[in-house]
């Protein structure tokens, strides 16, 4: 049963950490071979399991030691139809992986989770497409029938919430949003941005903010930015307004980089 579903911990003033960018740790310092960024295919077998829990672990020590809470997102930004369909997943082995990353987080939060460092659990959403461009885009029915089967079965879980991470347009978004709010889920959206501060599909952040936030009656428990420098965004949450209030999260790049 879900620990945090109807009052996530993170919601209140204590300061929390996510874990930095998993993928990229997989492959750049671990030297793993990860077909299509796709970290929940290493699920199938107990290497792979193992680390993954290694990598996990190393975050939650972290935050156990500072007494600060800790966001458990799970390894499967890939596990959606689209992707898993390339490593050969049909729909049941699917949902059986998305549940077995539940389980997982479950094990991390057993094992270091005290009174100073919460740990809900968030089950890990990415886009259907690239990720960091946004060229075949989606309607939001489409997109929120696109989401639901893993959103749903993360319902049945015992997720706390769910996460969308590295959105690149707001009709997405806006699909993900529904598609939890009709499986009862809290759900957070992440936008990721250019050197110019604005998402791959030319949005403002703010403008995908209000968008999202008006098109789902404010749904979303709140929102953040990741794959992106400081320096690409700061500009635009200096100019305050309403809207920042609703960014709580930060997975930033140490790259000043652009995506491409």
């Amino acid at each position: 049963m879900s620990k945090y579903r109807h009052n996530l911990p993170q919601l209140r003033d204590q300061l929390f950490l996510t874990d930095g960018g998993l993928e990229t740790t997989l492959i750049f310092h671990d030297g793993i071979e990860l077909p299509y960024f796709a970290a929940f295919d290493l699920l199938k077998d107990e290497a792979g399991y193992e680390r993954l829990s290694g990598y996990y672990r190393h975050y939650a020590e972290i935050a156990r030691d500072q007494g600060m809470g800790l966001v458990l997102e799970t390894p499967t930004w890939r596990a959606n139809p689209d992707w898993a369909a390339r490593l050969g997943y049909d729909a049941v082995q699917l949902a059986d992986a998305n549940r077995k990353a539940i389980g997982l987080m479950l094990e991390i939060r057993e094992a270091y989770q005290t009174r100073e460092s919460p740990m809900p659990i968030s089950g890990n959403i990415g886009p259907r497409g690239d990720g960091y461009r946004a060229e075949a885009r989606m309607s939001v029915t489409v997109a929120r029938d696109y989401h639901r089967a893993q959103i749903e079965t993360f319902a049945q879980t015992d997720a706390d919430m769910v996460a969308a991470f590295t959105m690149t347009y707001p009709e997405e978004a806006i699909g993900i949003v529904l598609a939890a709010r009709g499986a009862r889920m809290p759900v957070v959206i992440s936008f990721t941005l250019e050197t110019d501060g604005r998402l791959p599909s030319g949005y403002t952040l703010q403008a995908a903010i209000e968008r999202t936030d008006a098109e789902t009656g404010g749904y979303c428990a709140y929102y953040m930015i990741n794959c992106a420098h400081p320096t690409h965004f700061g500009r635009e949450l200096q100019q305050g307004g309403v809207w920042t209030s609703r960014i709580r999260g930060l997975r930033a790049n140490a790259s000043k980089r652009s995506h491409a």
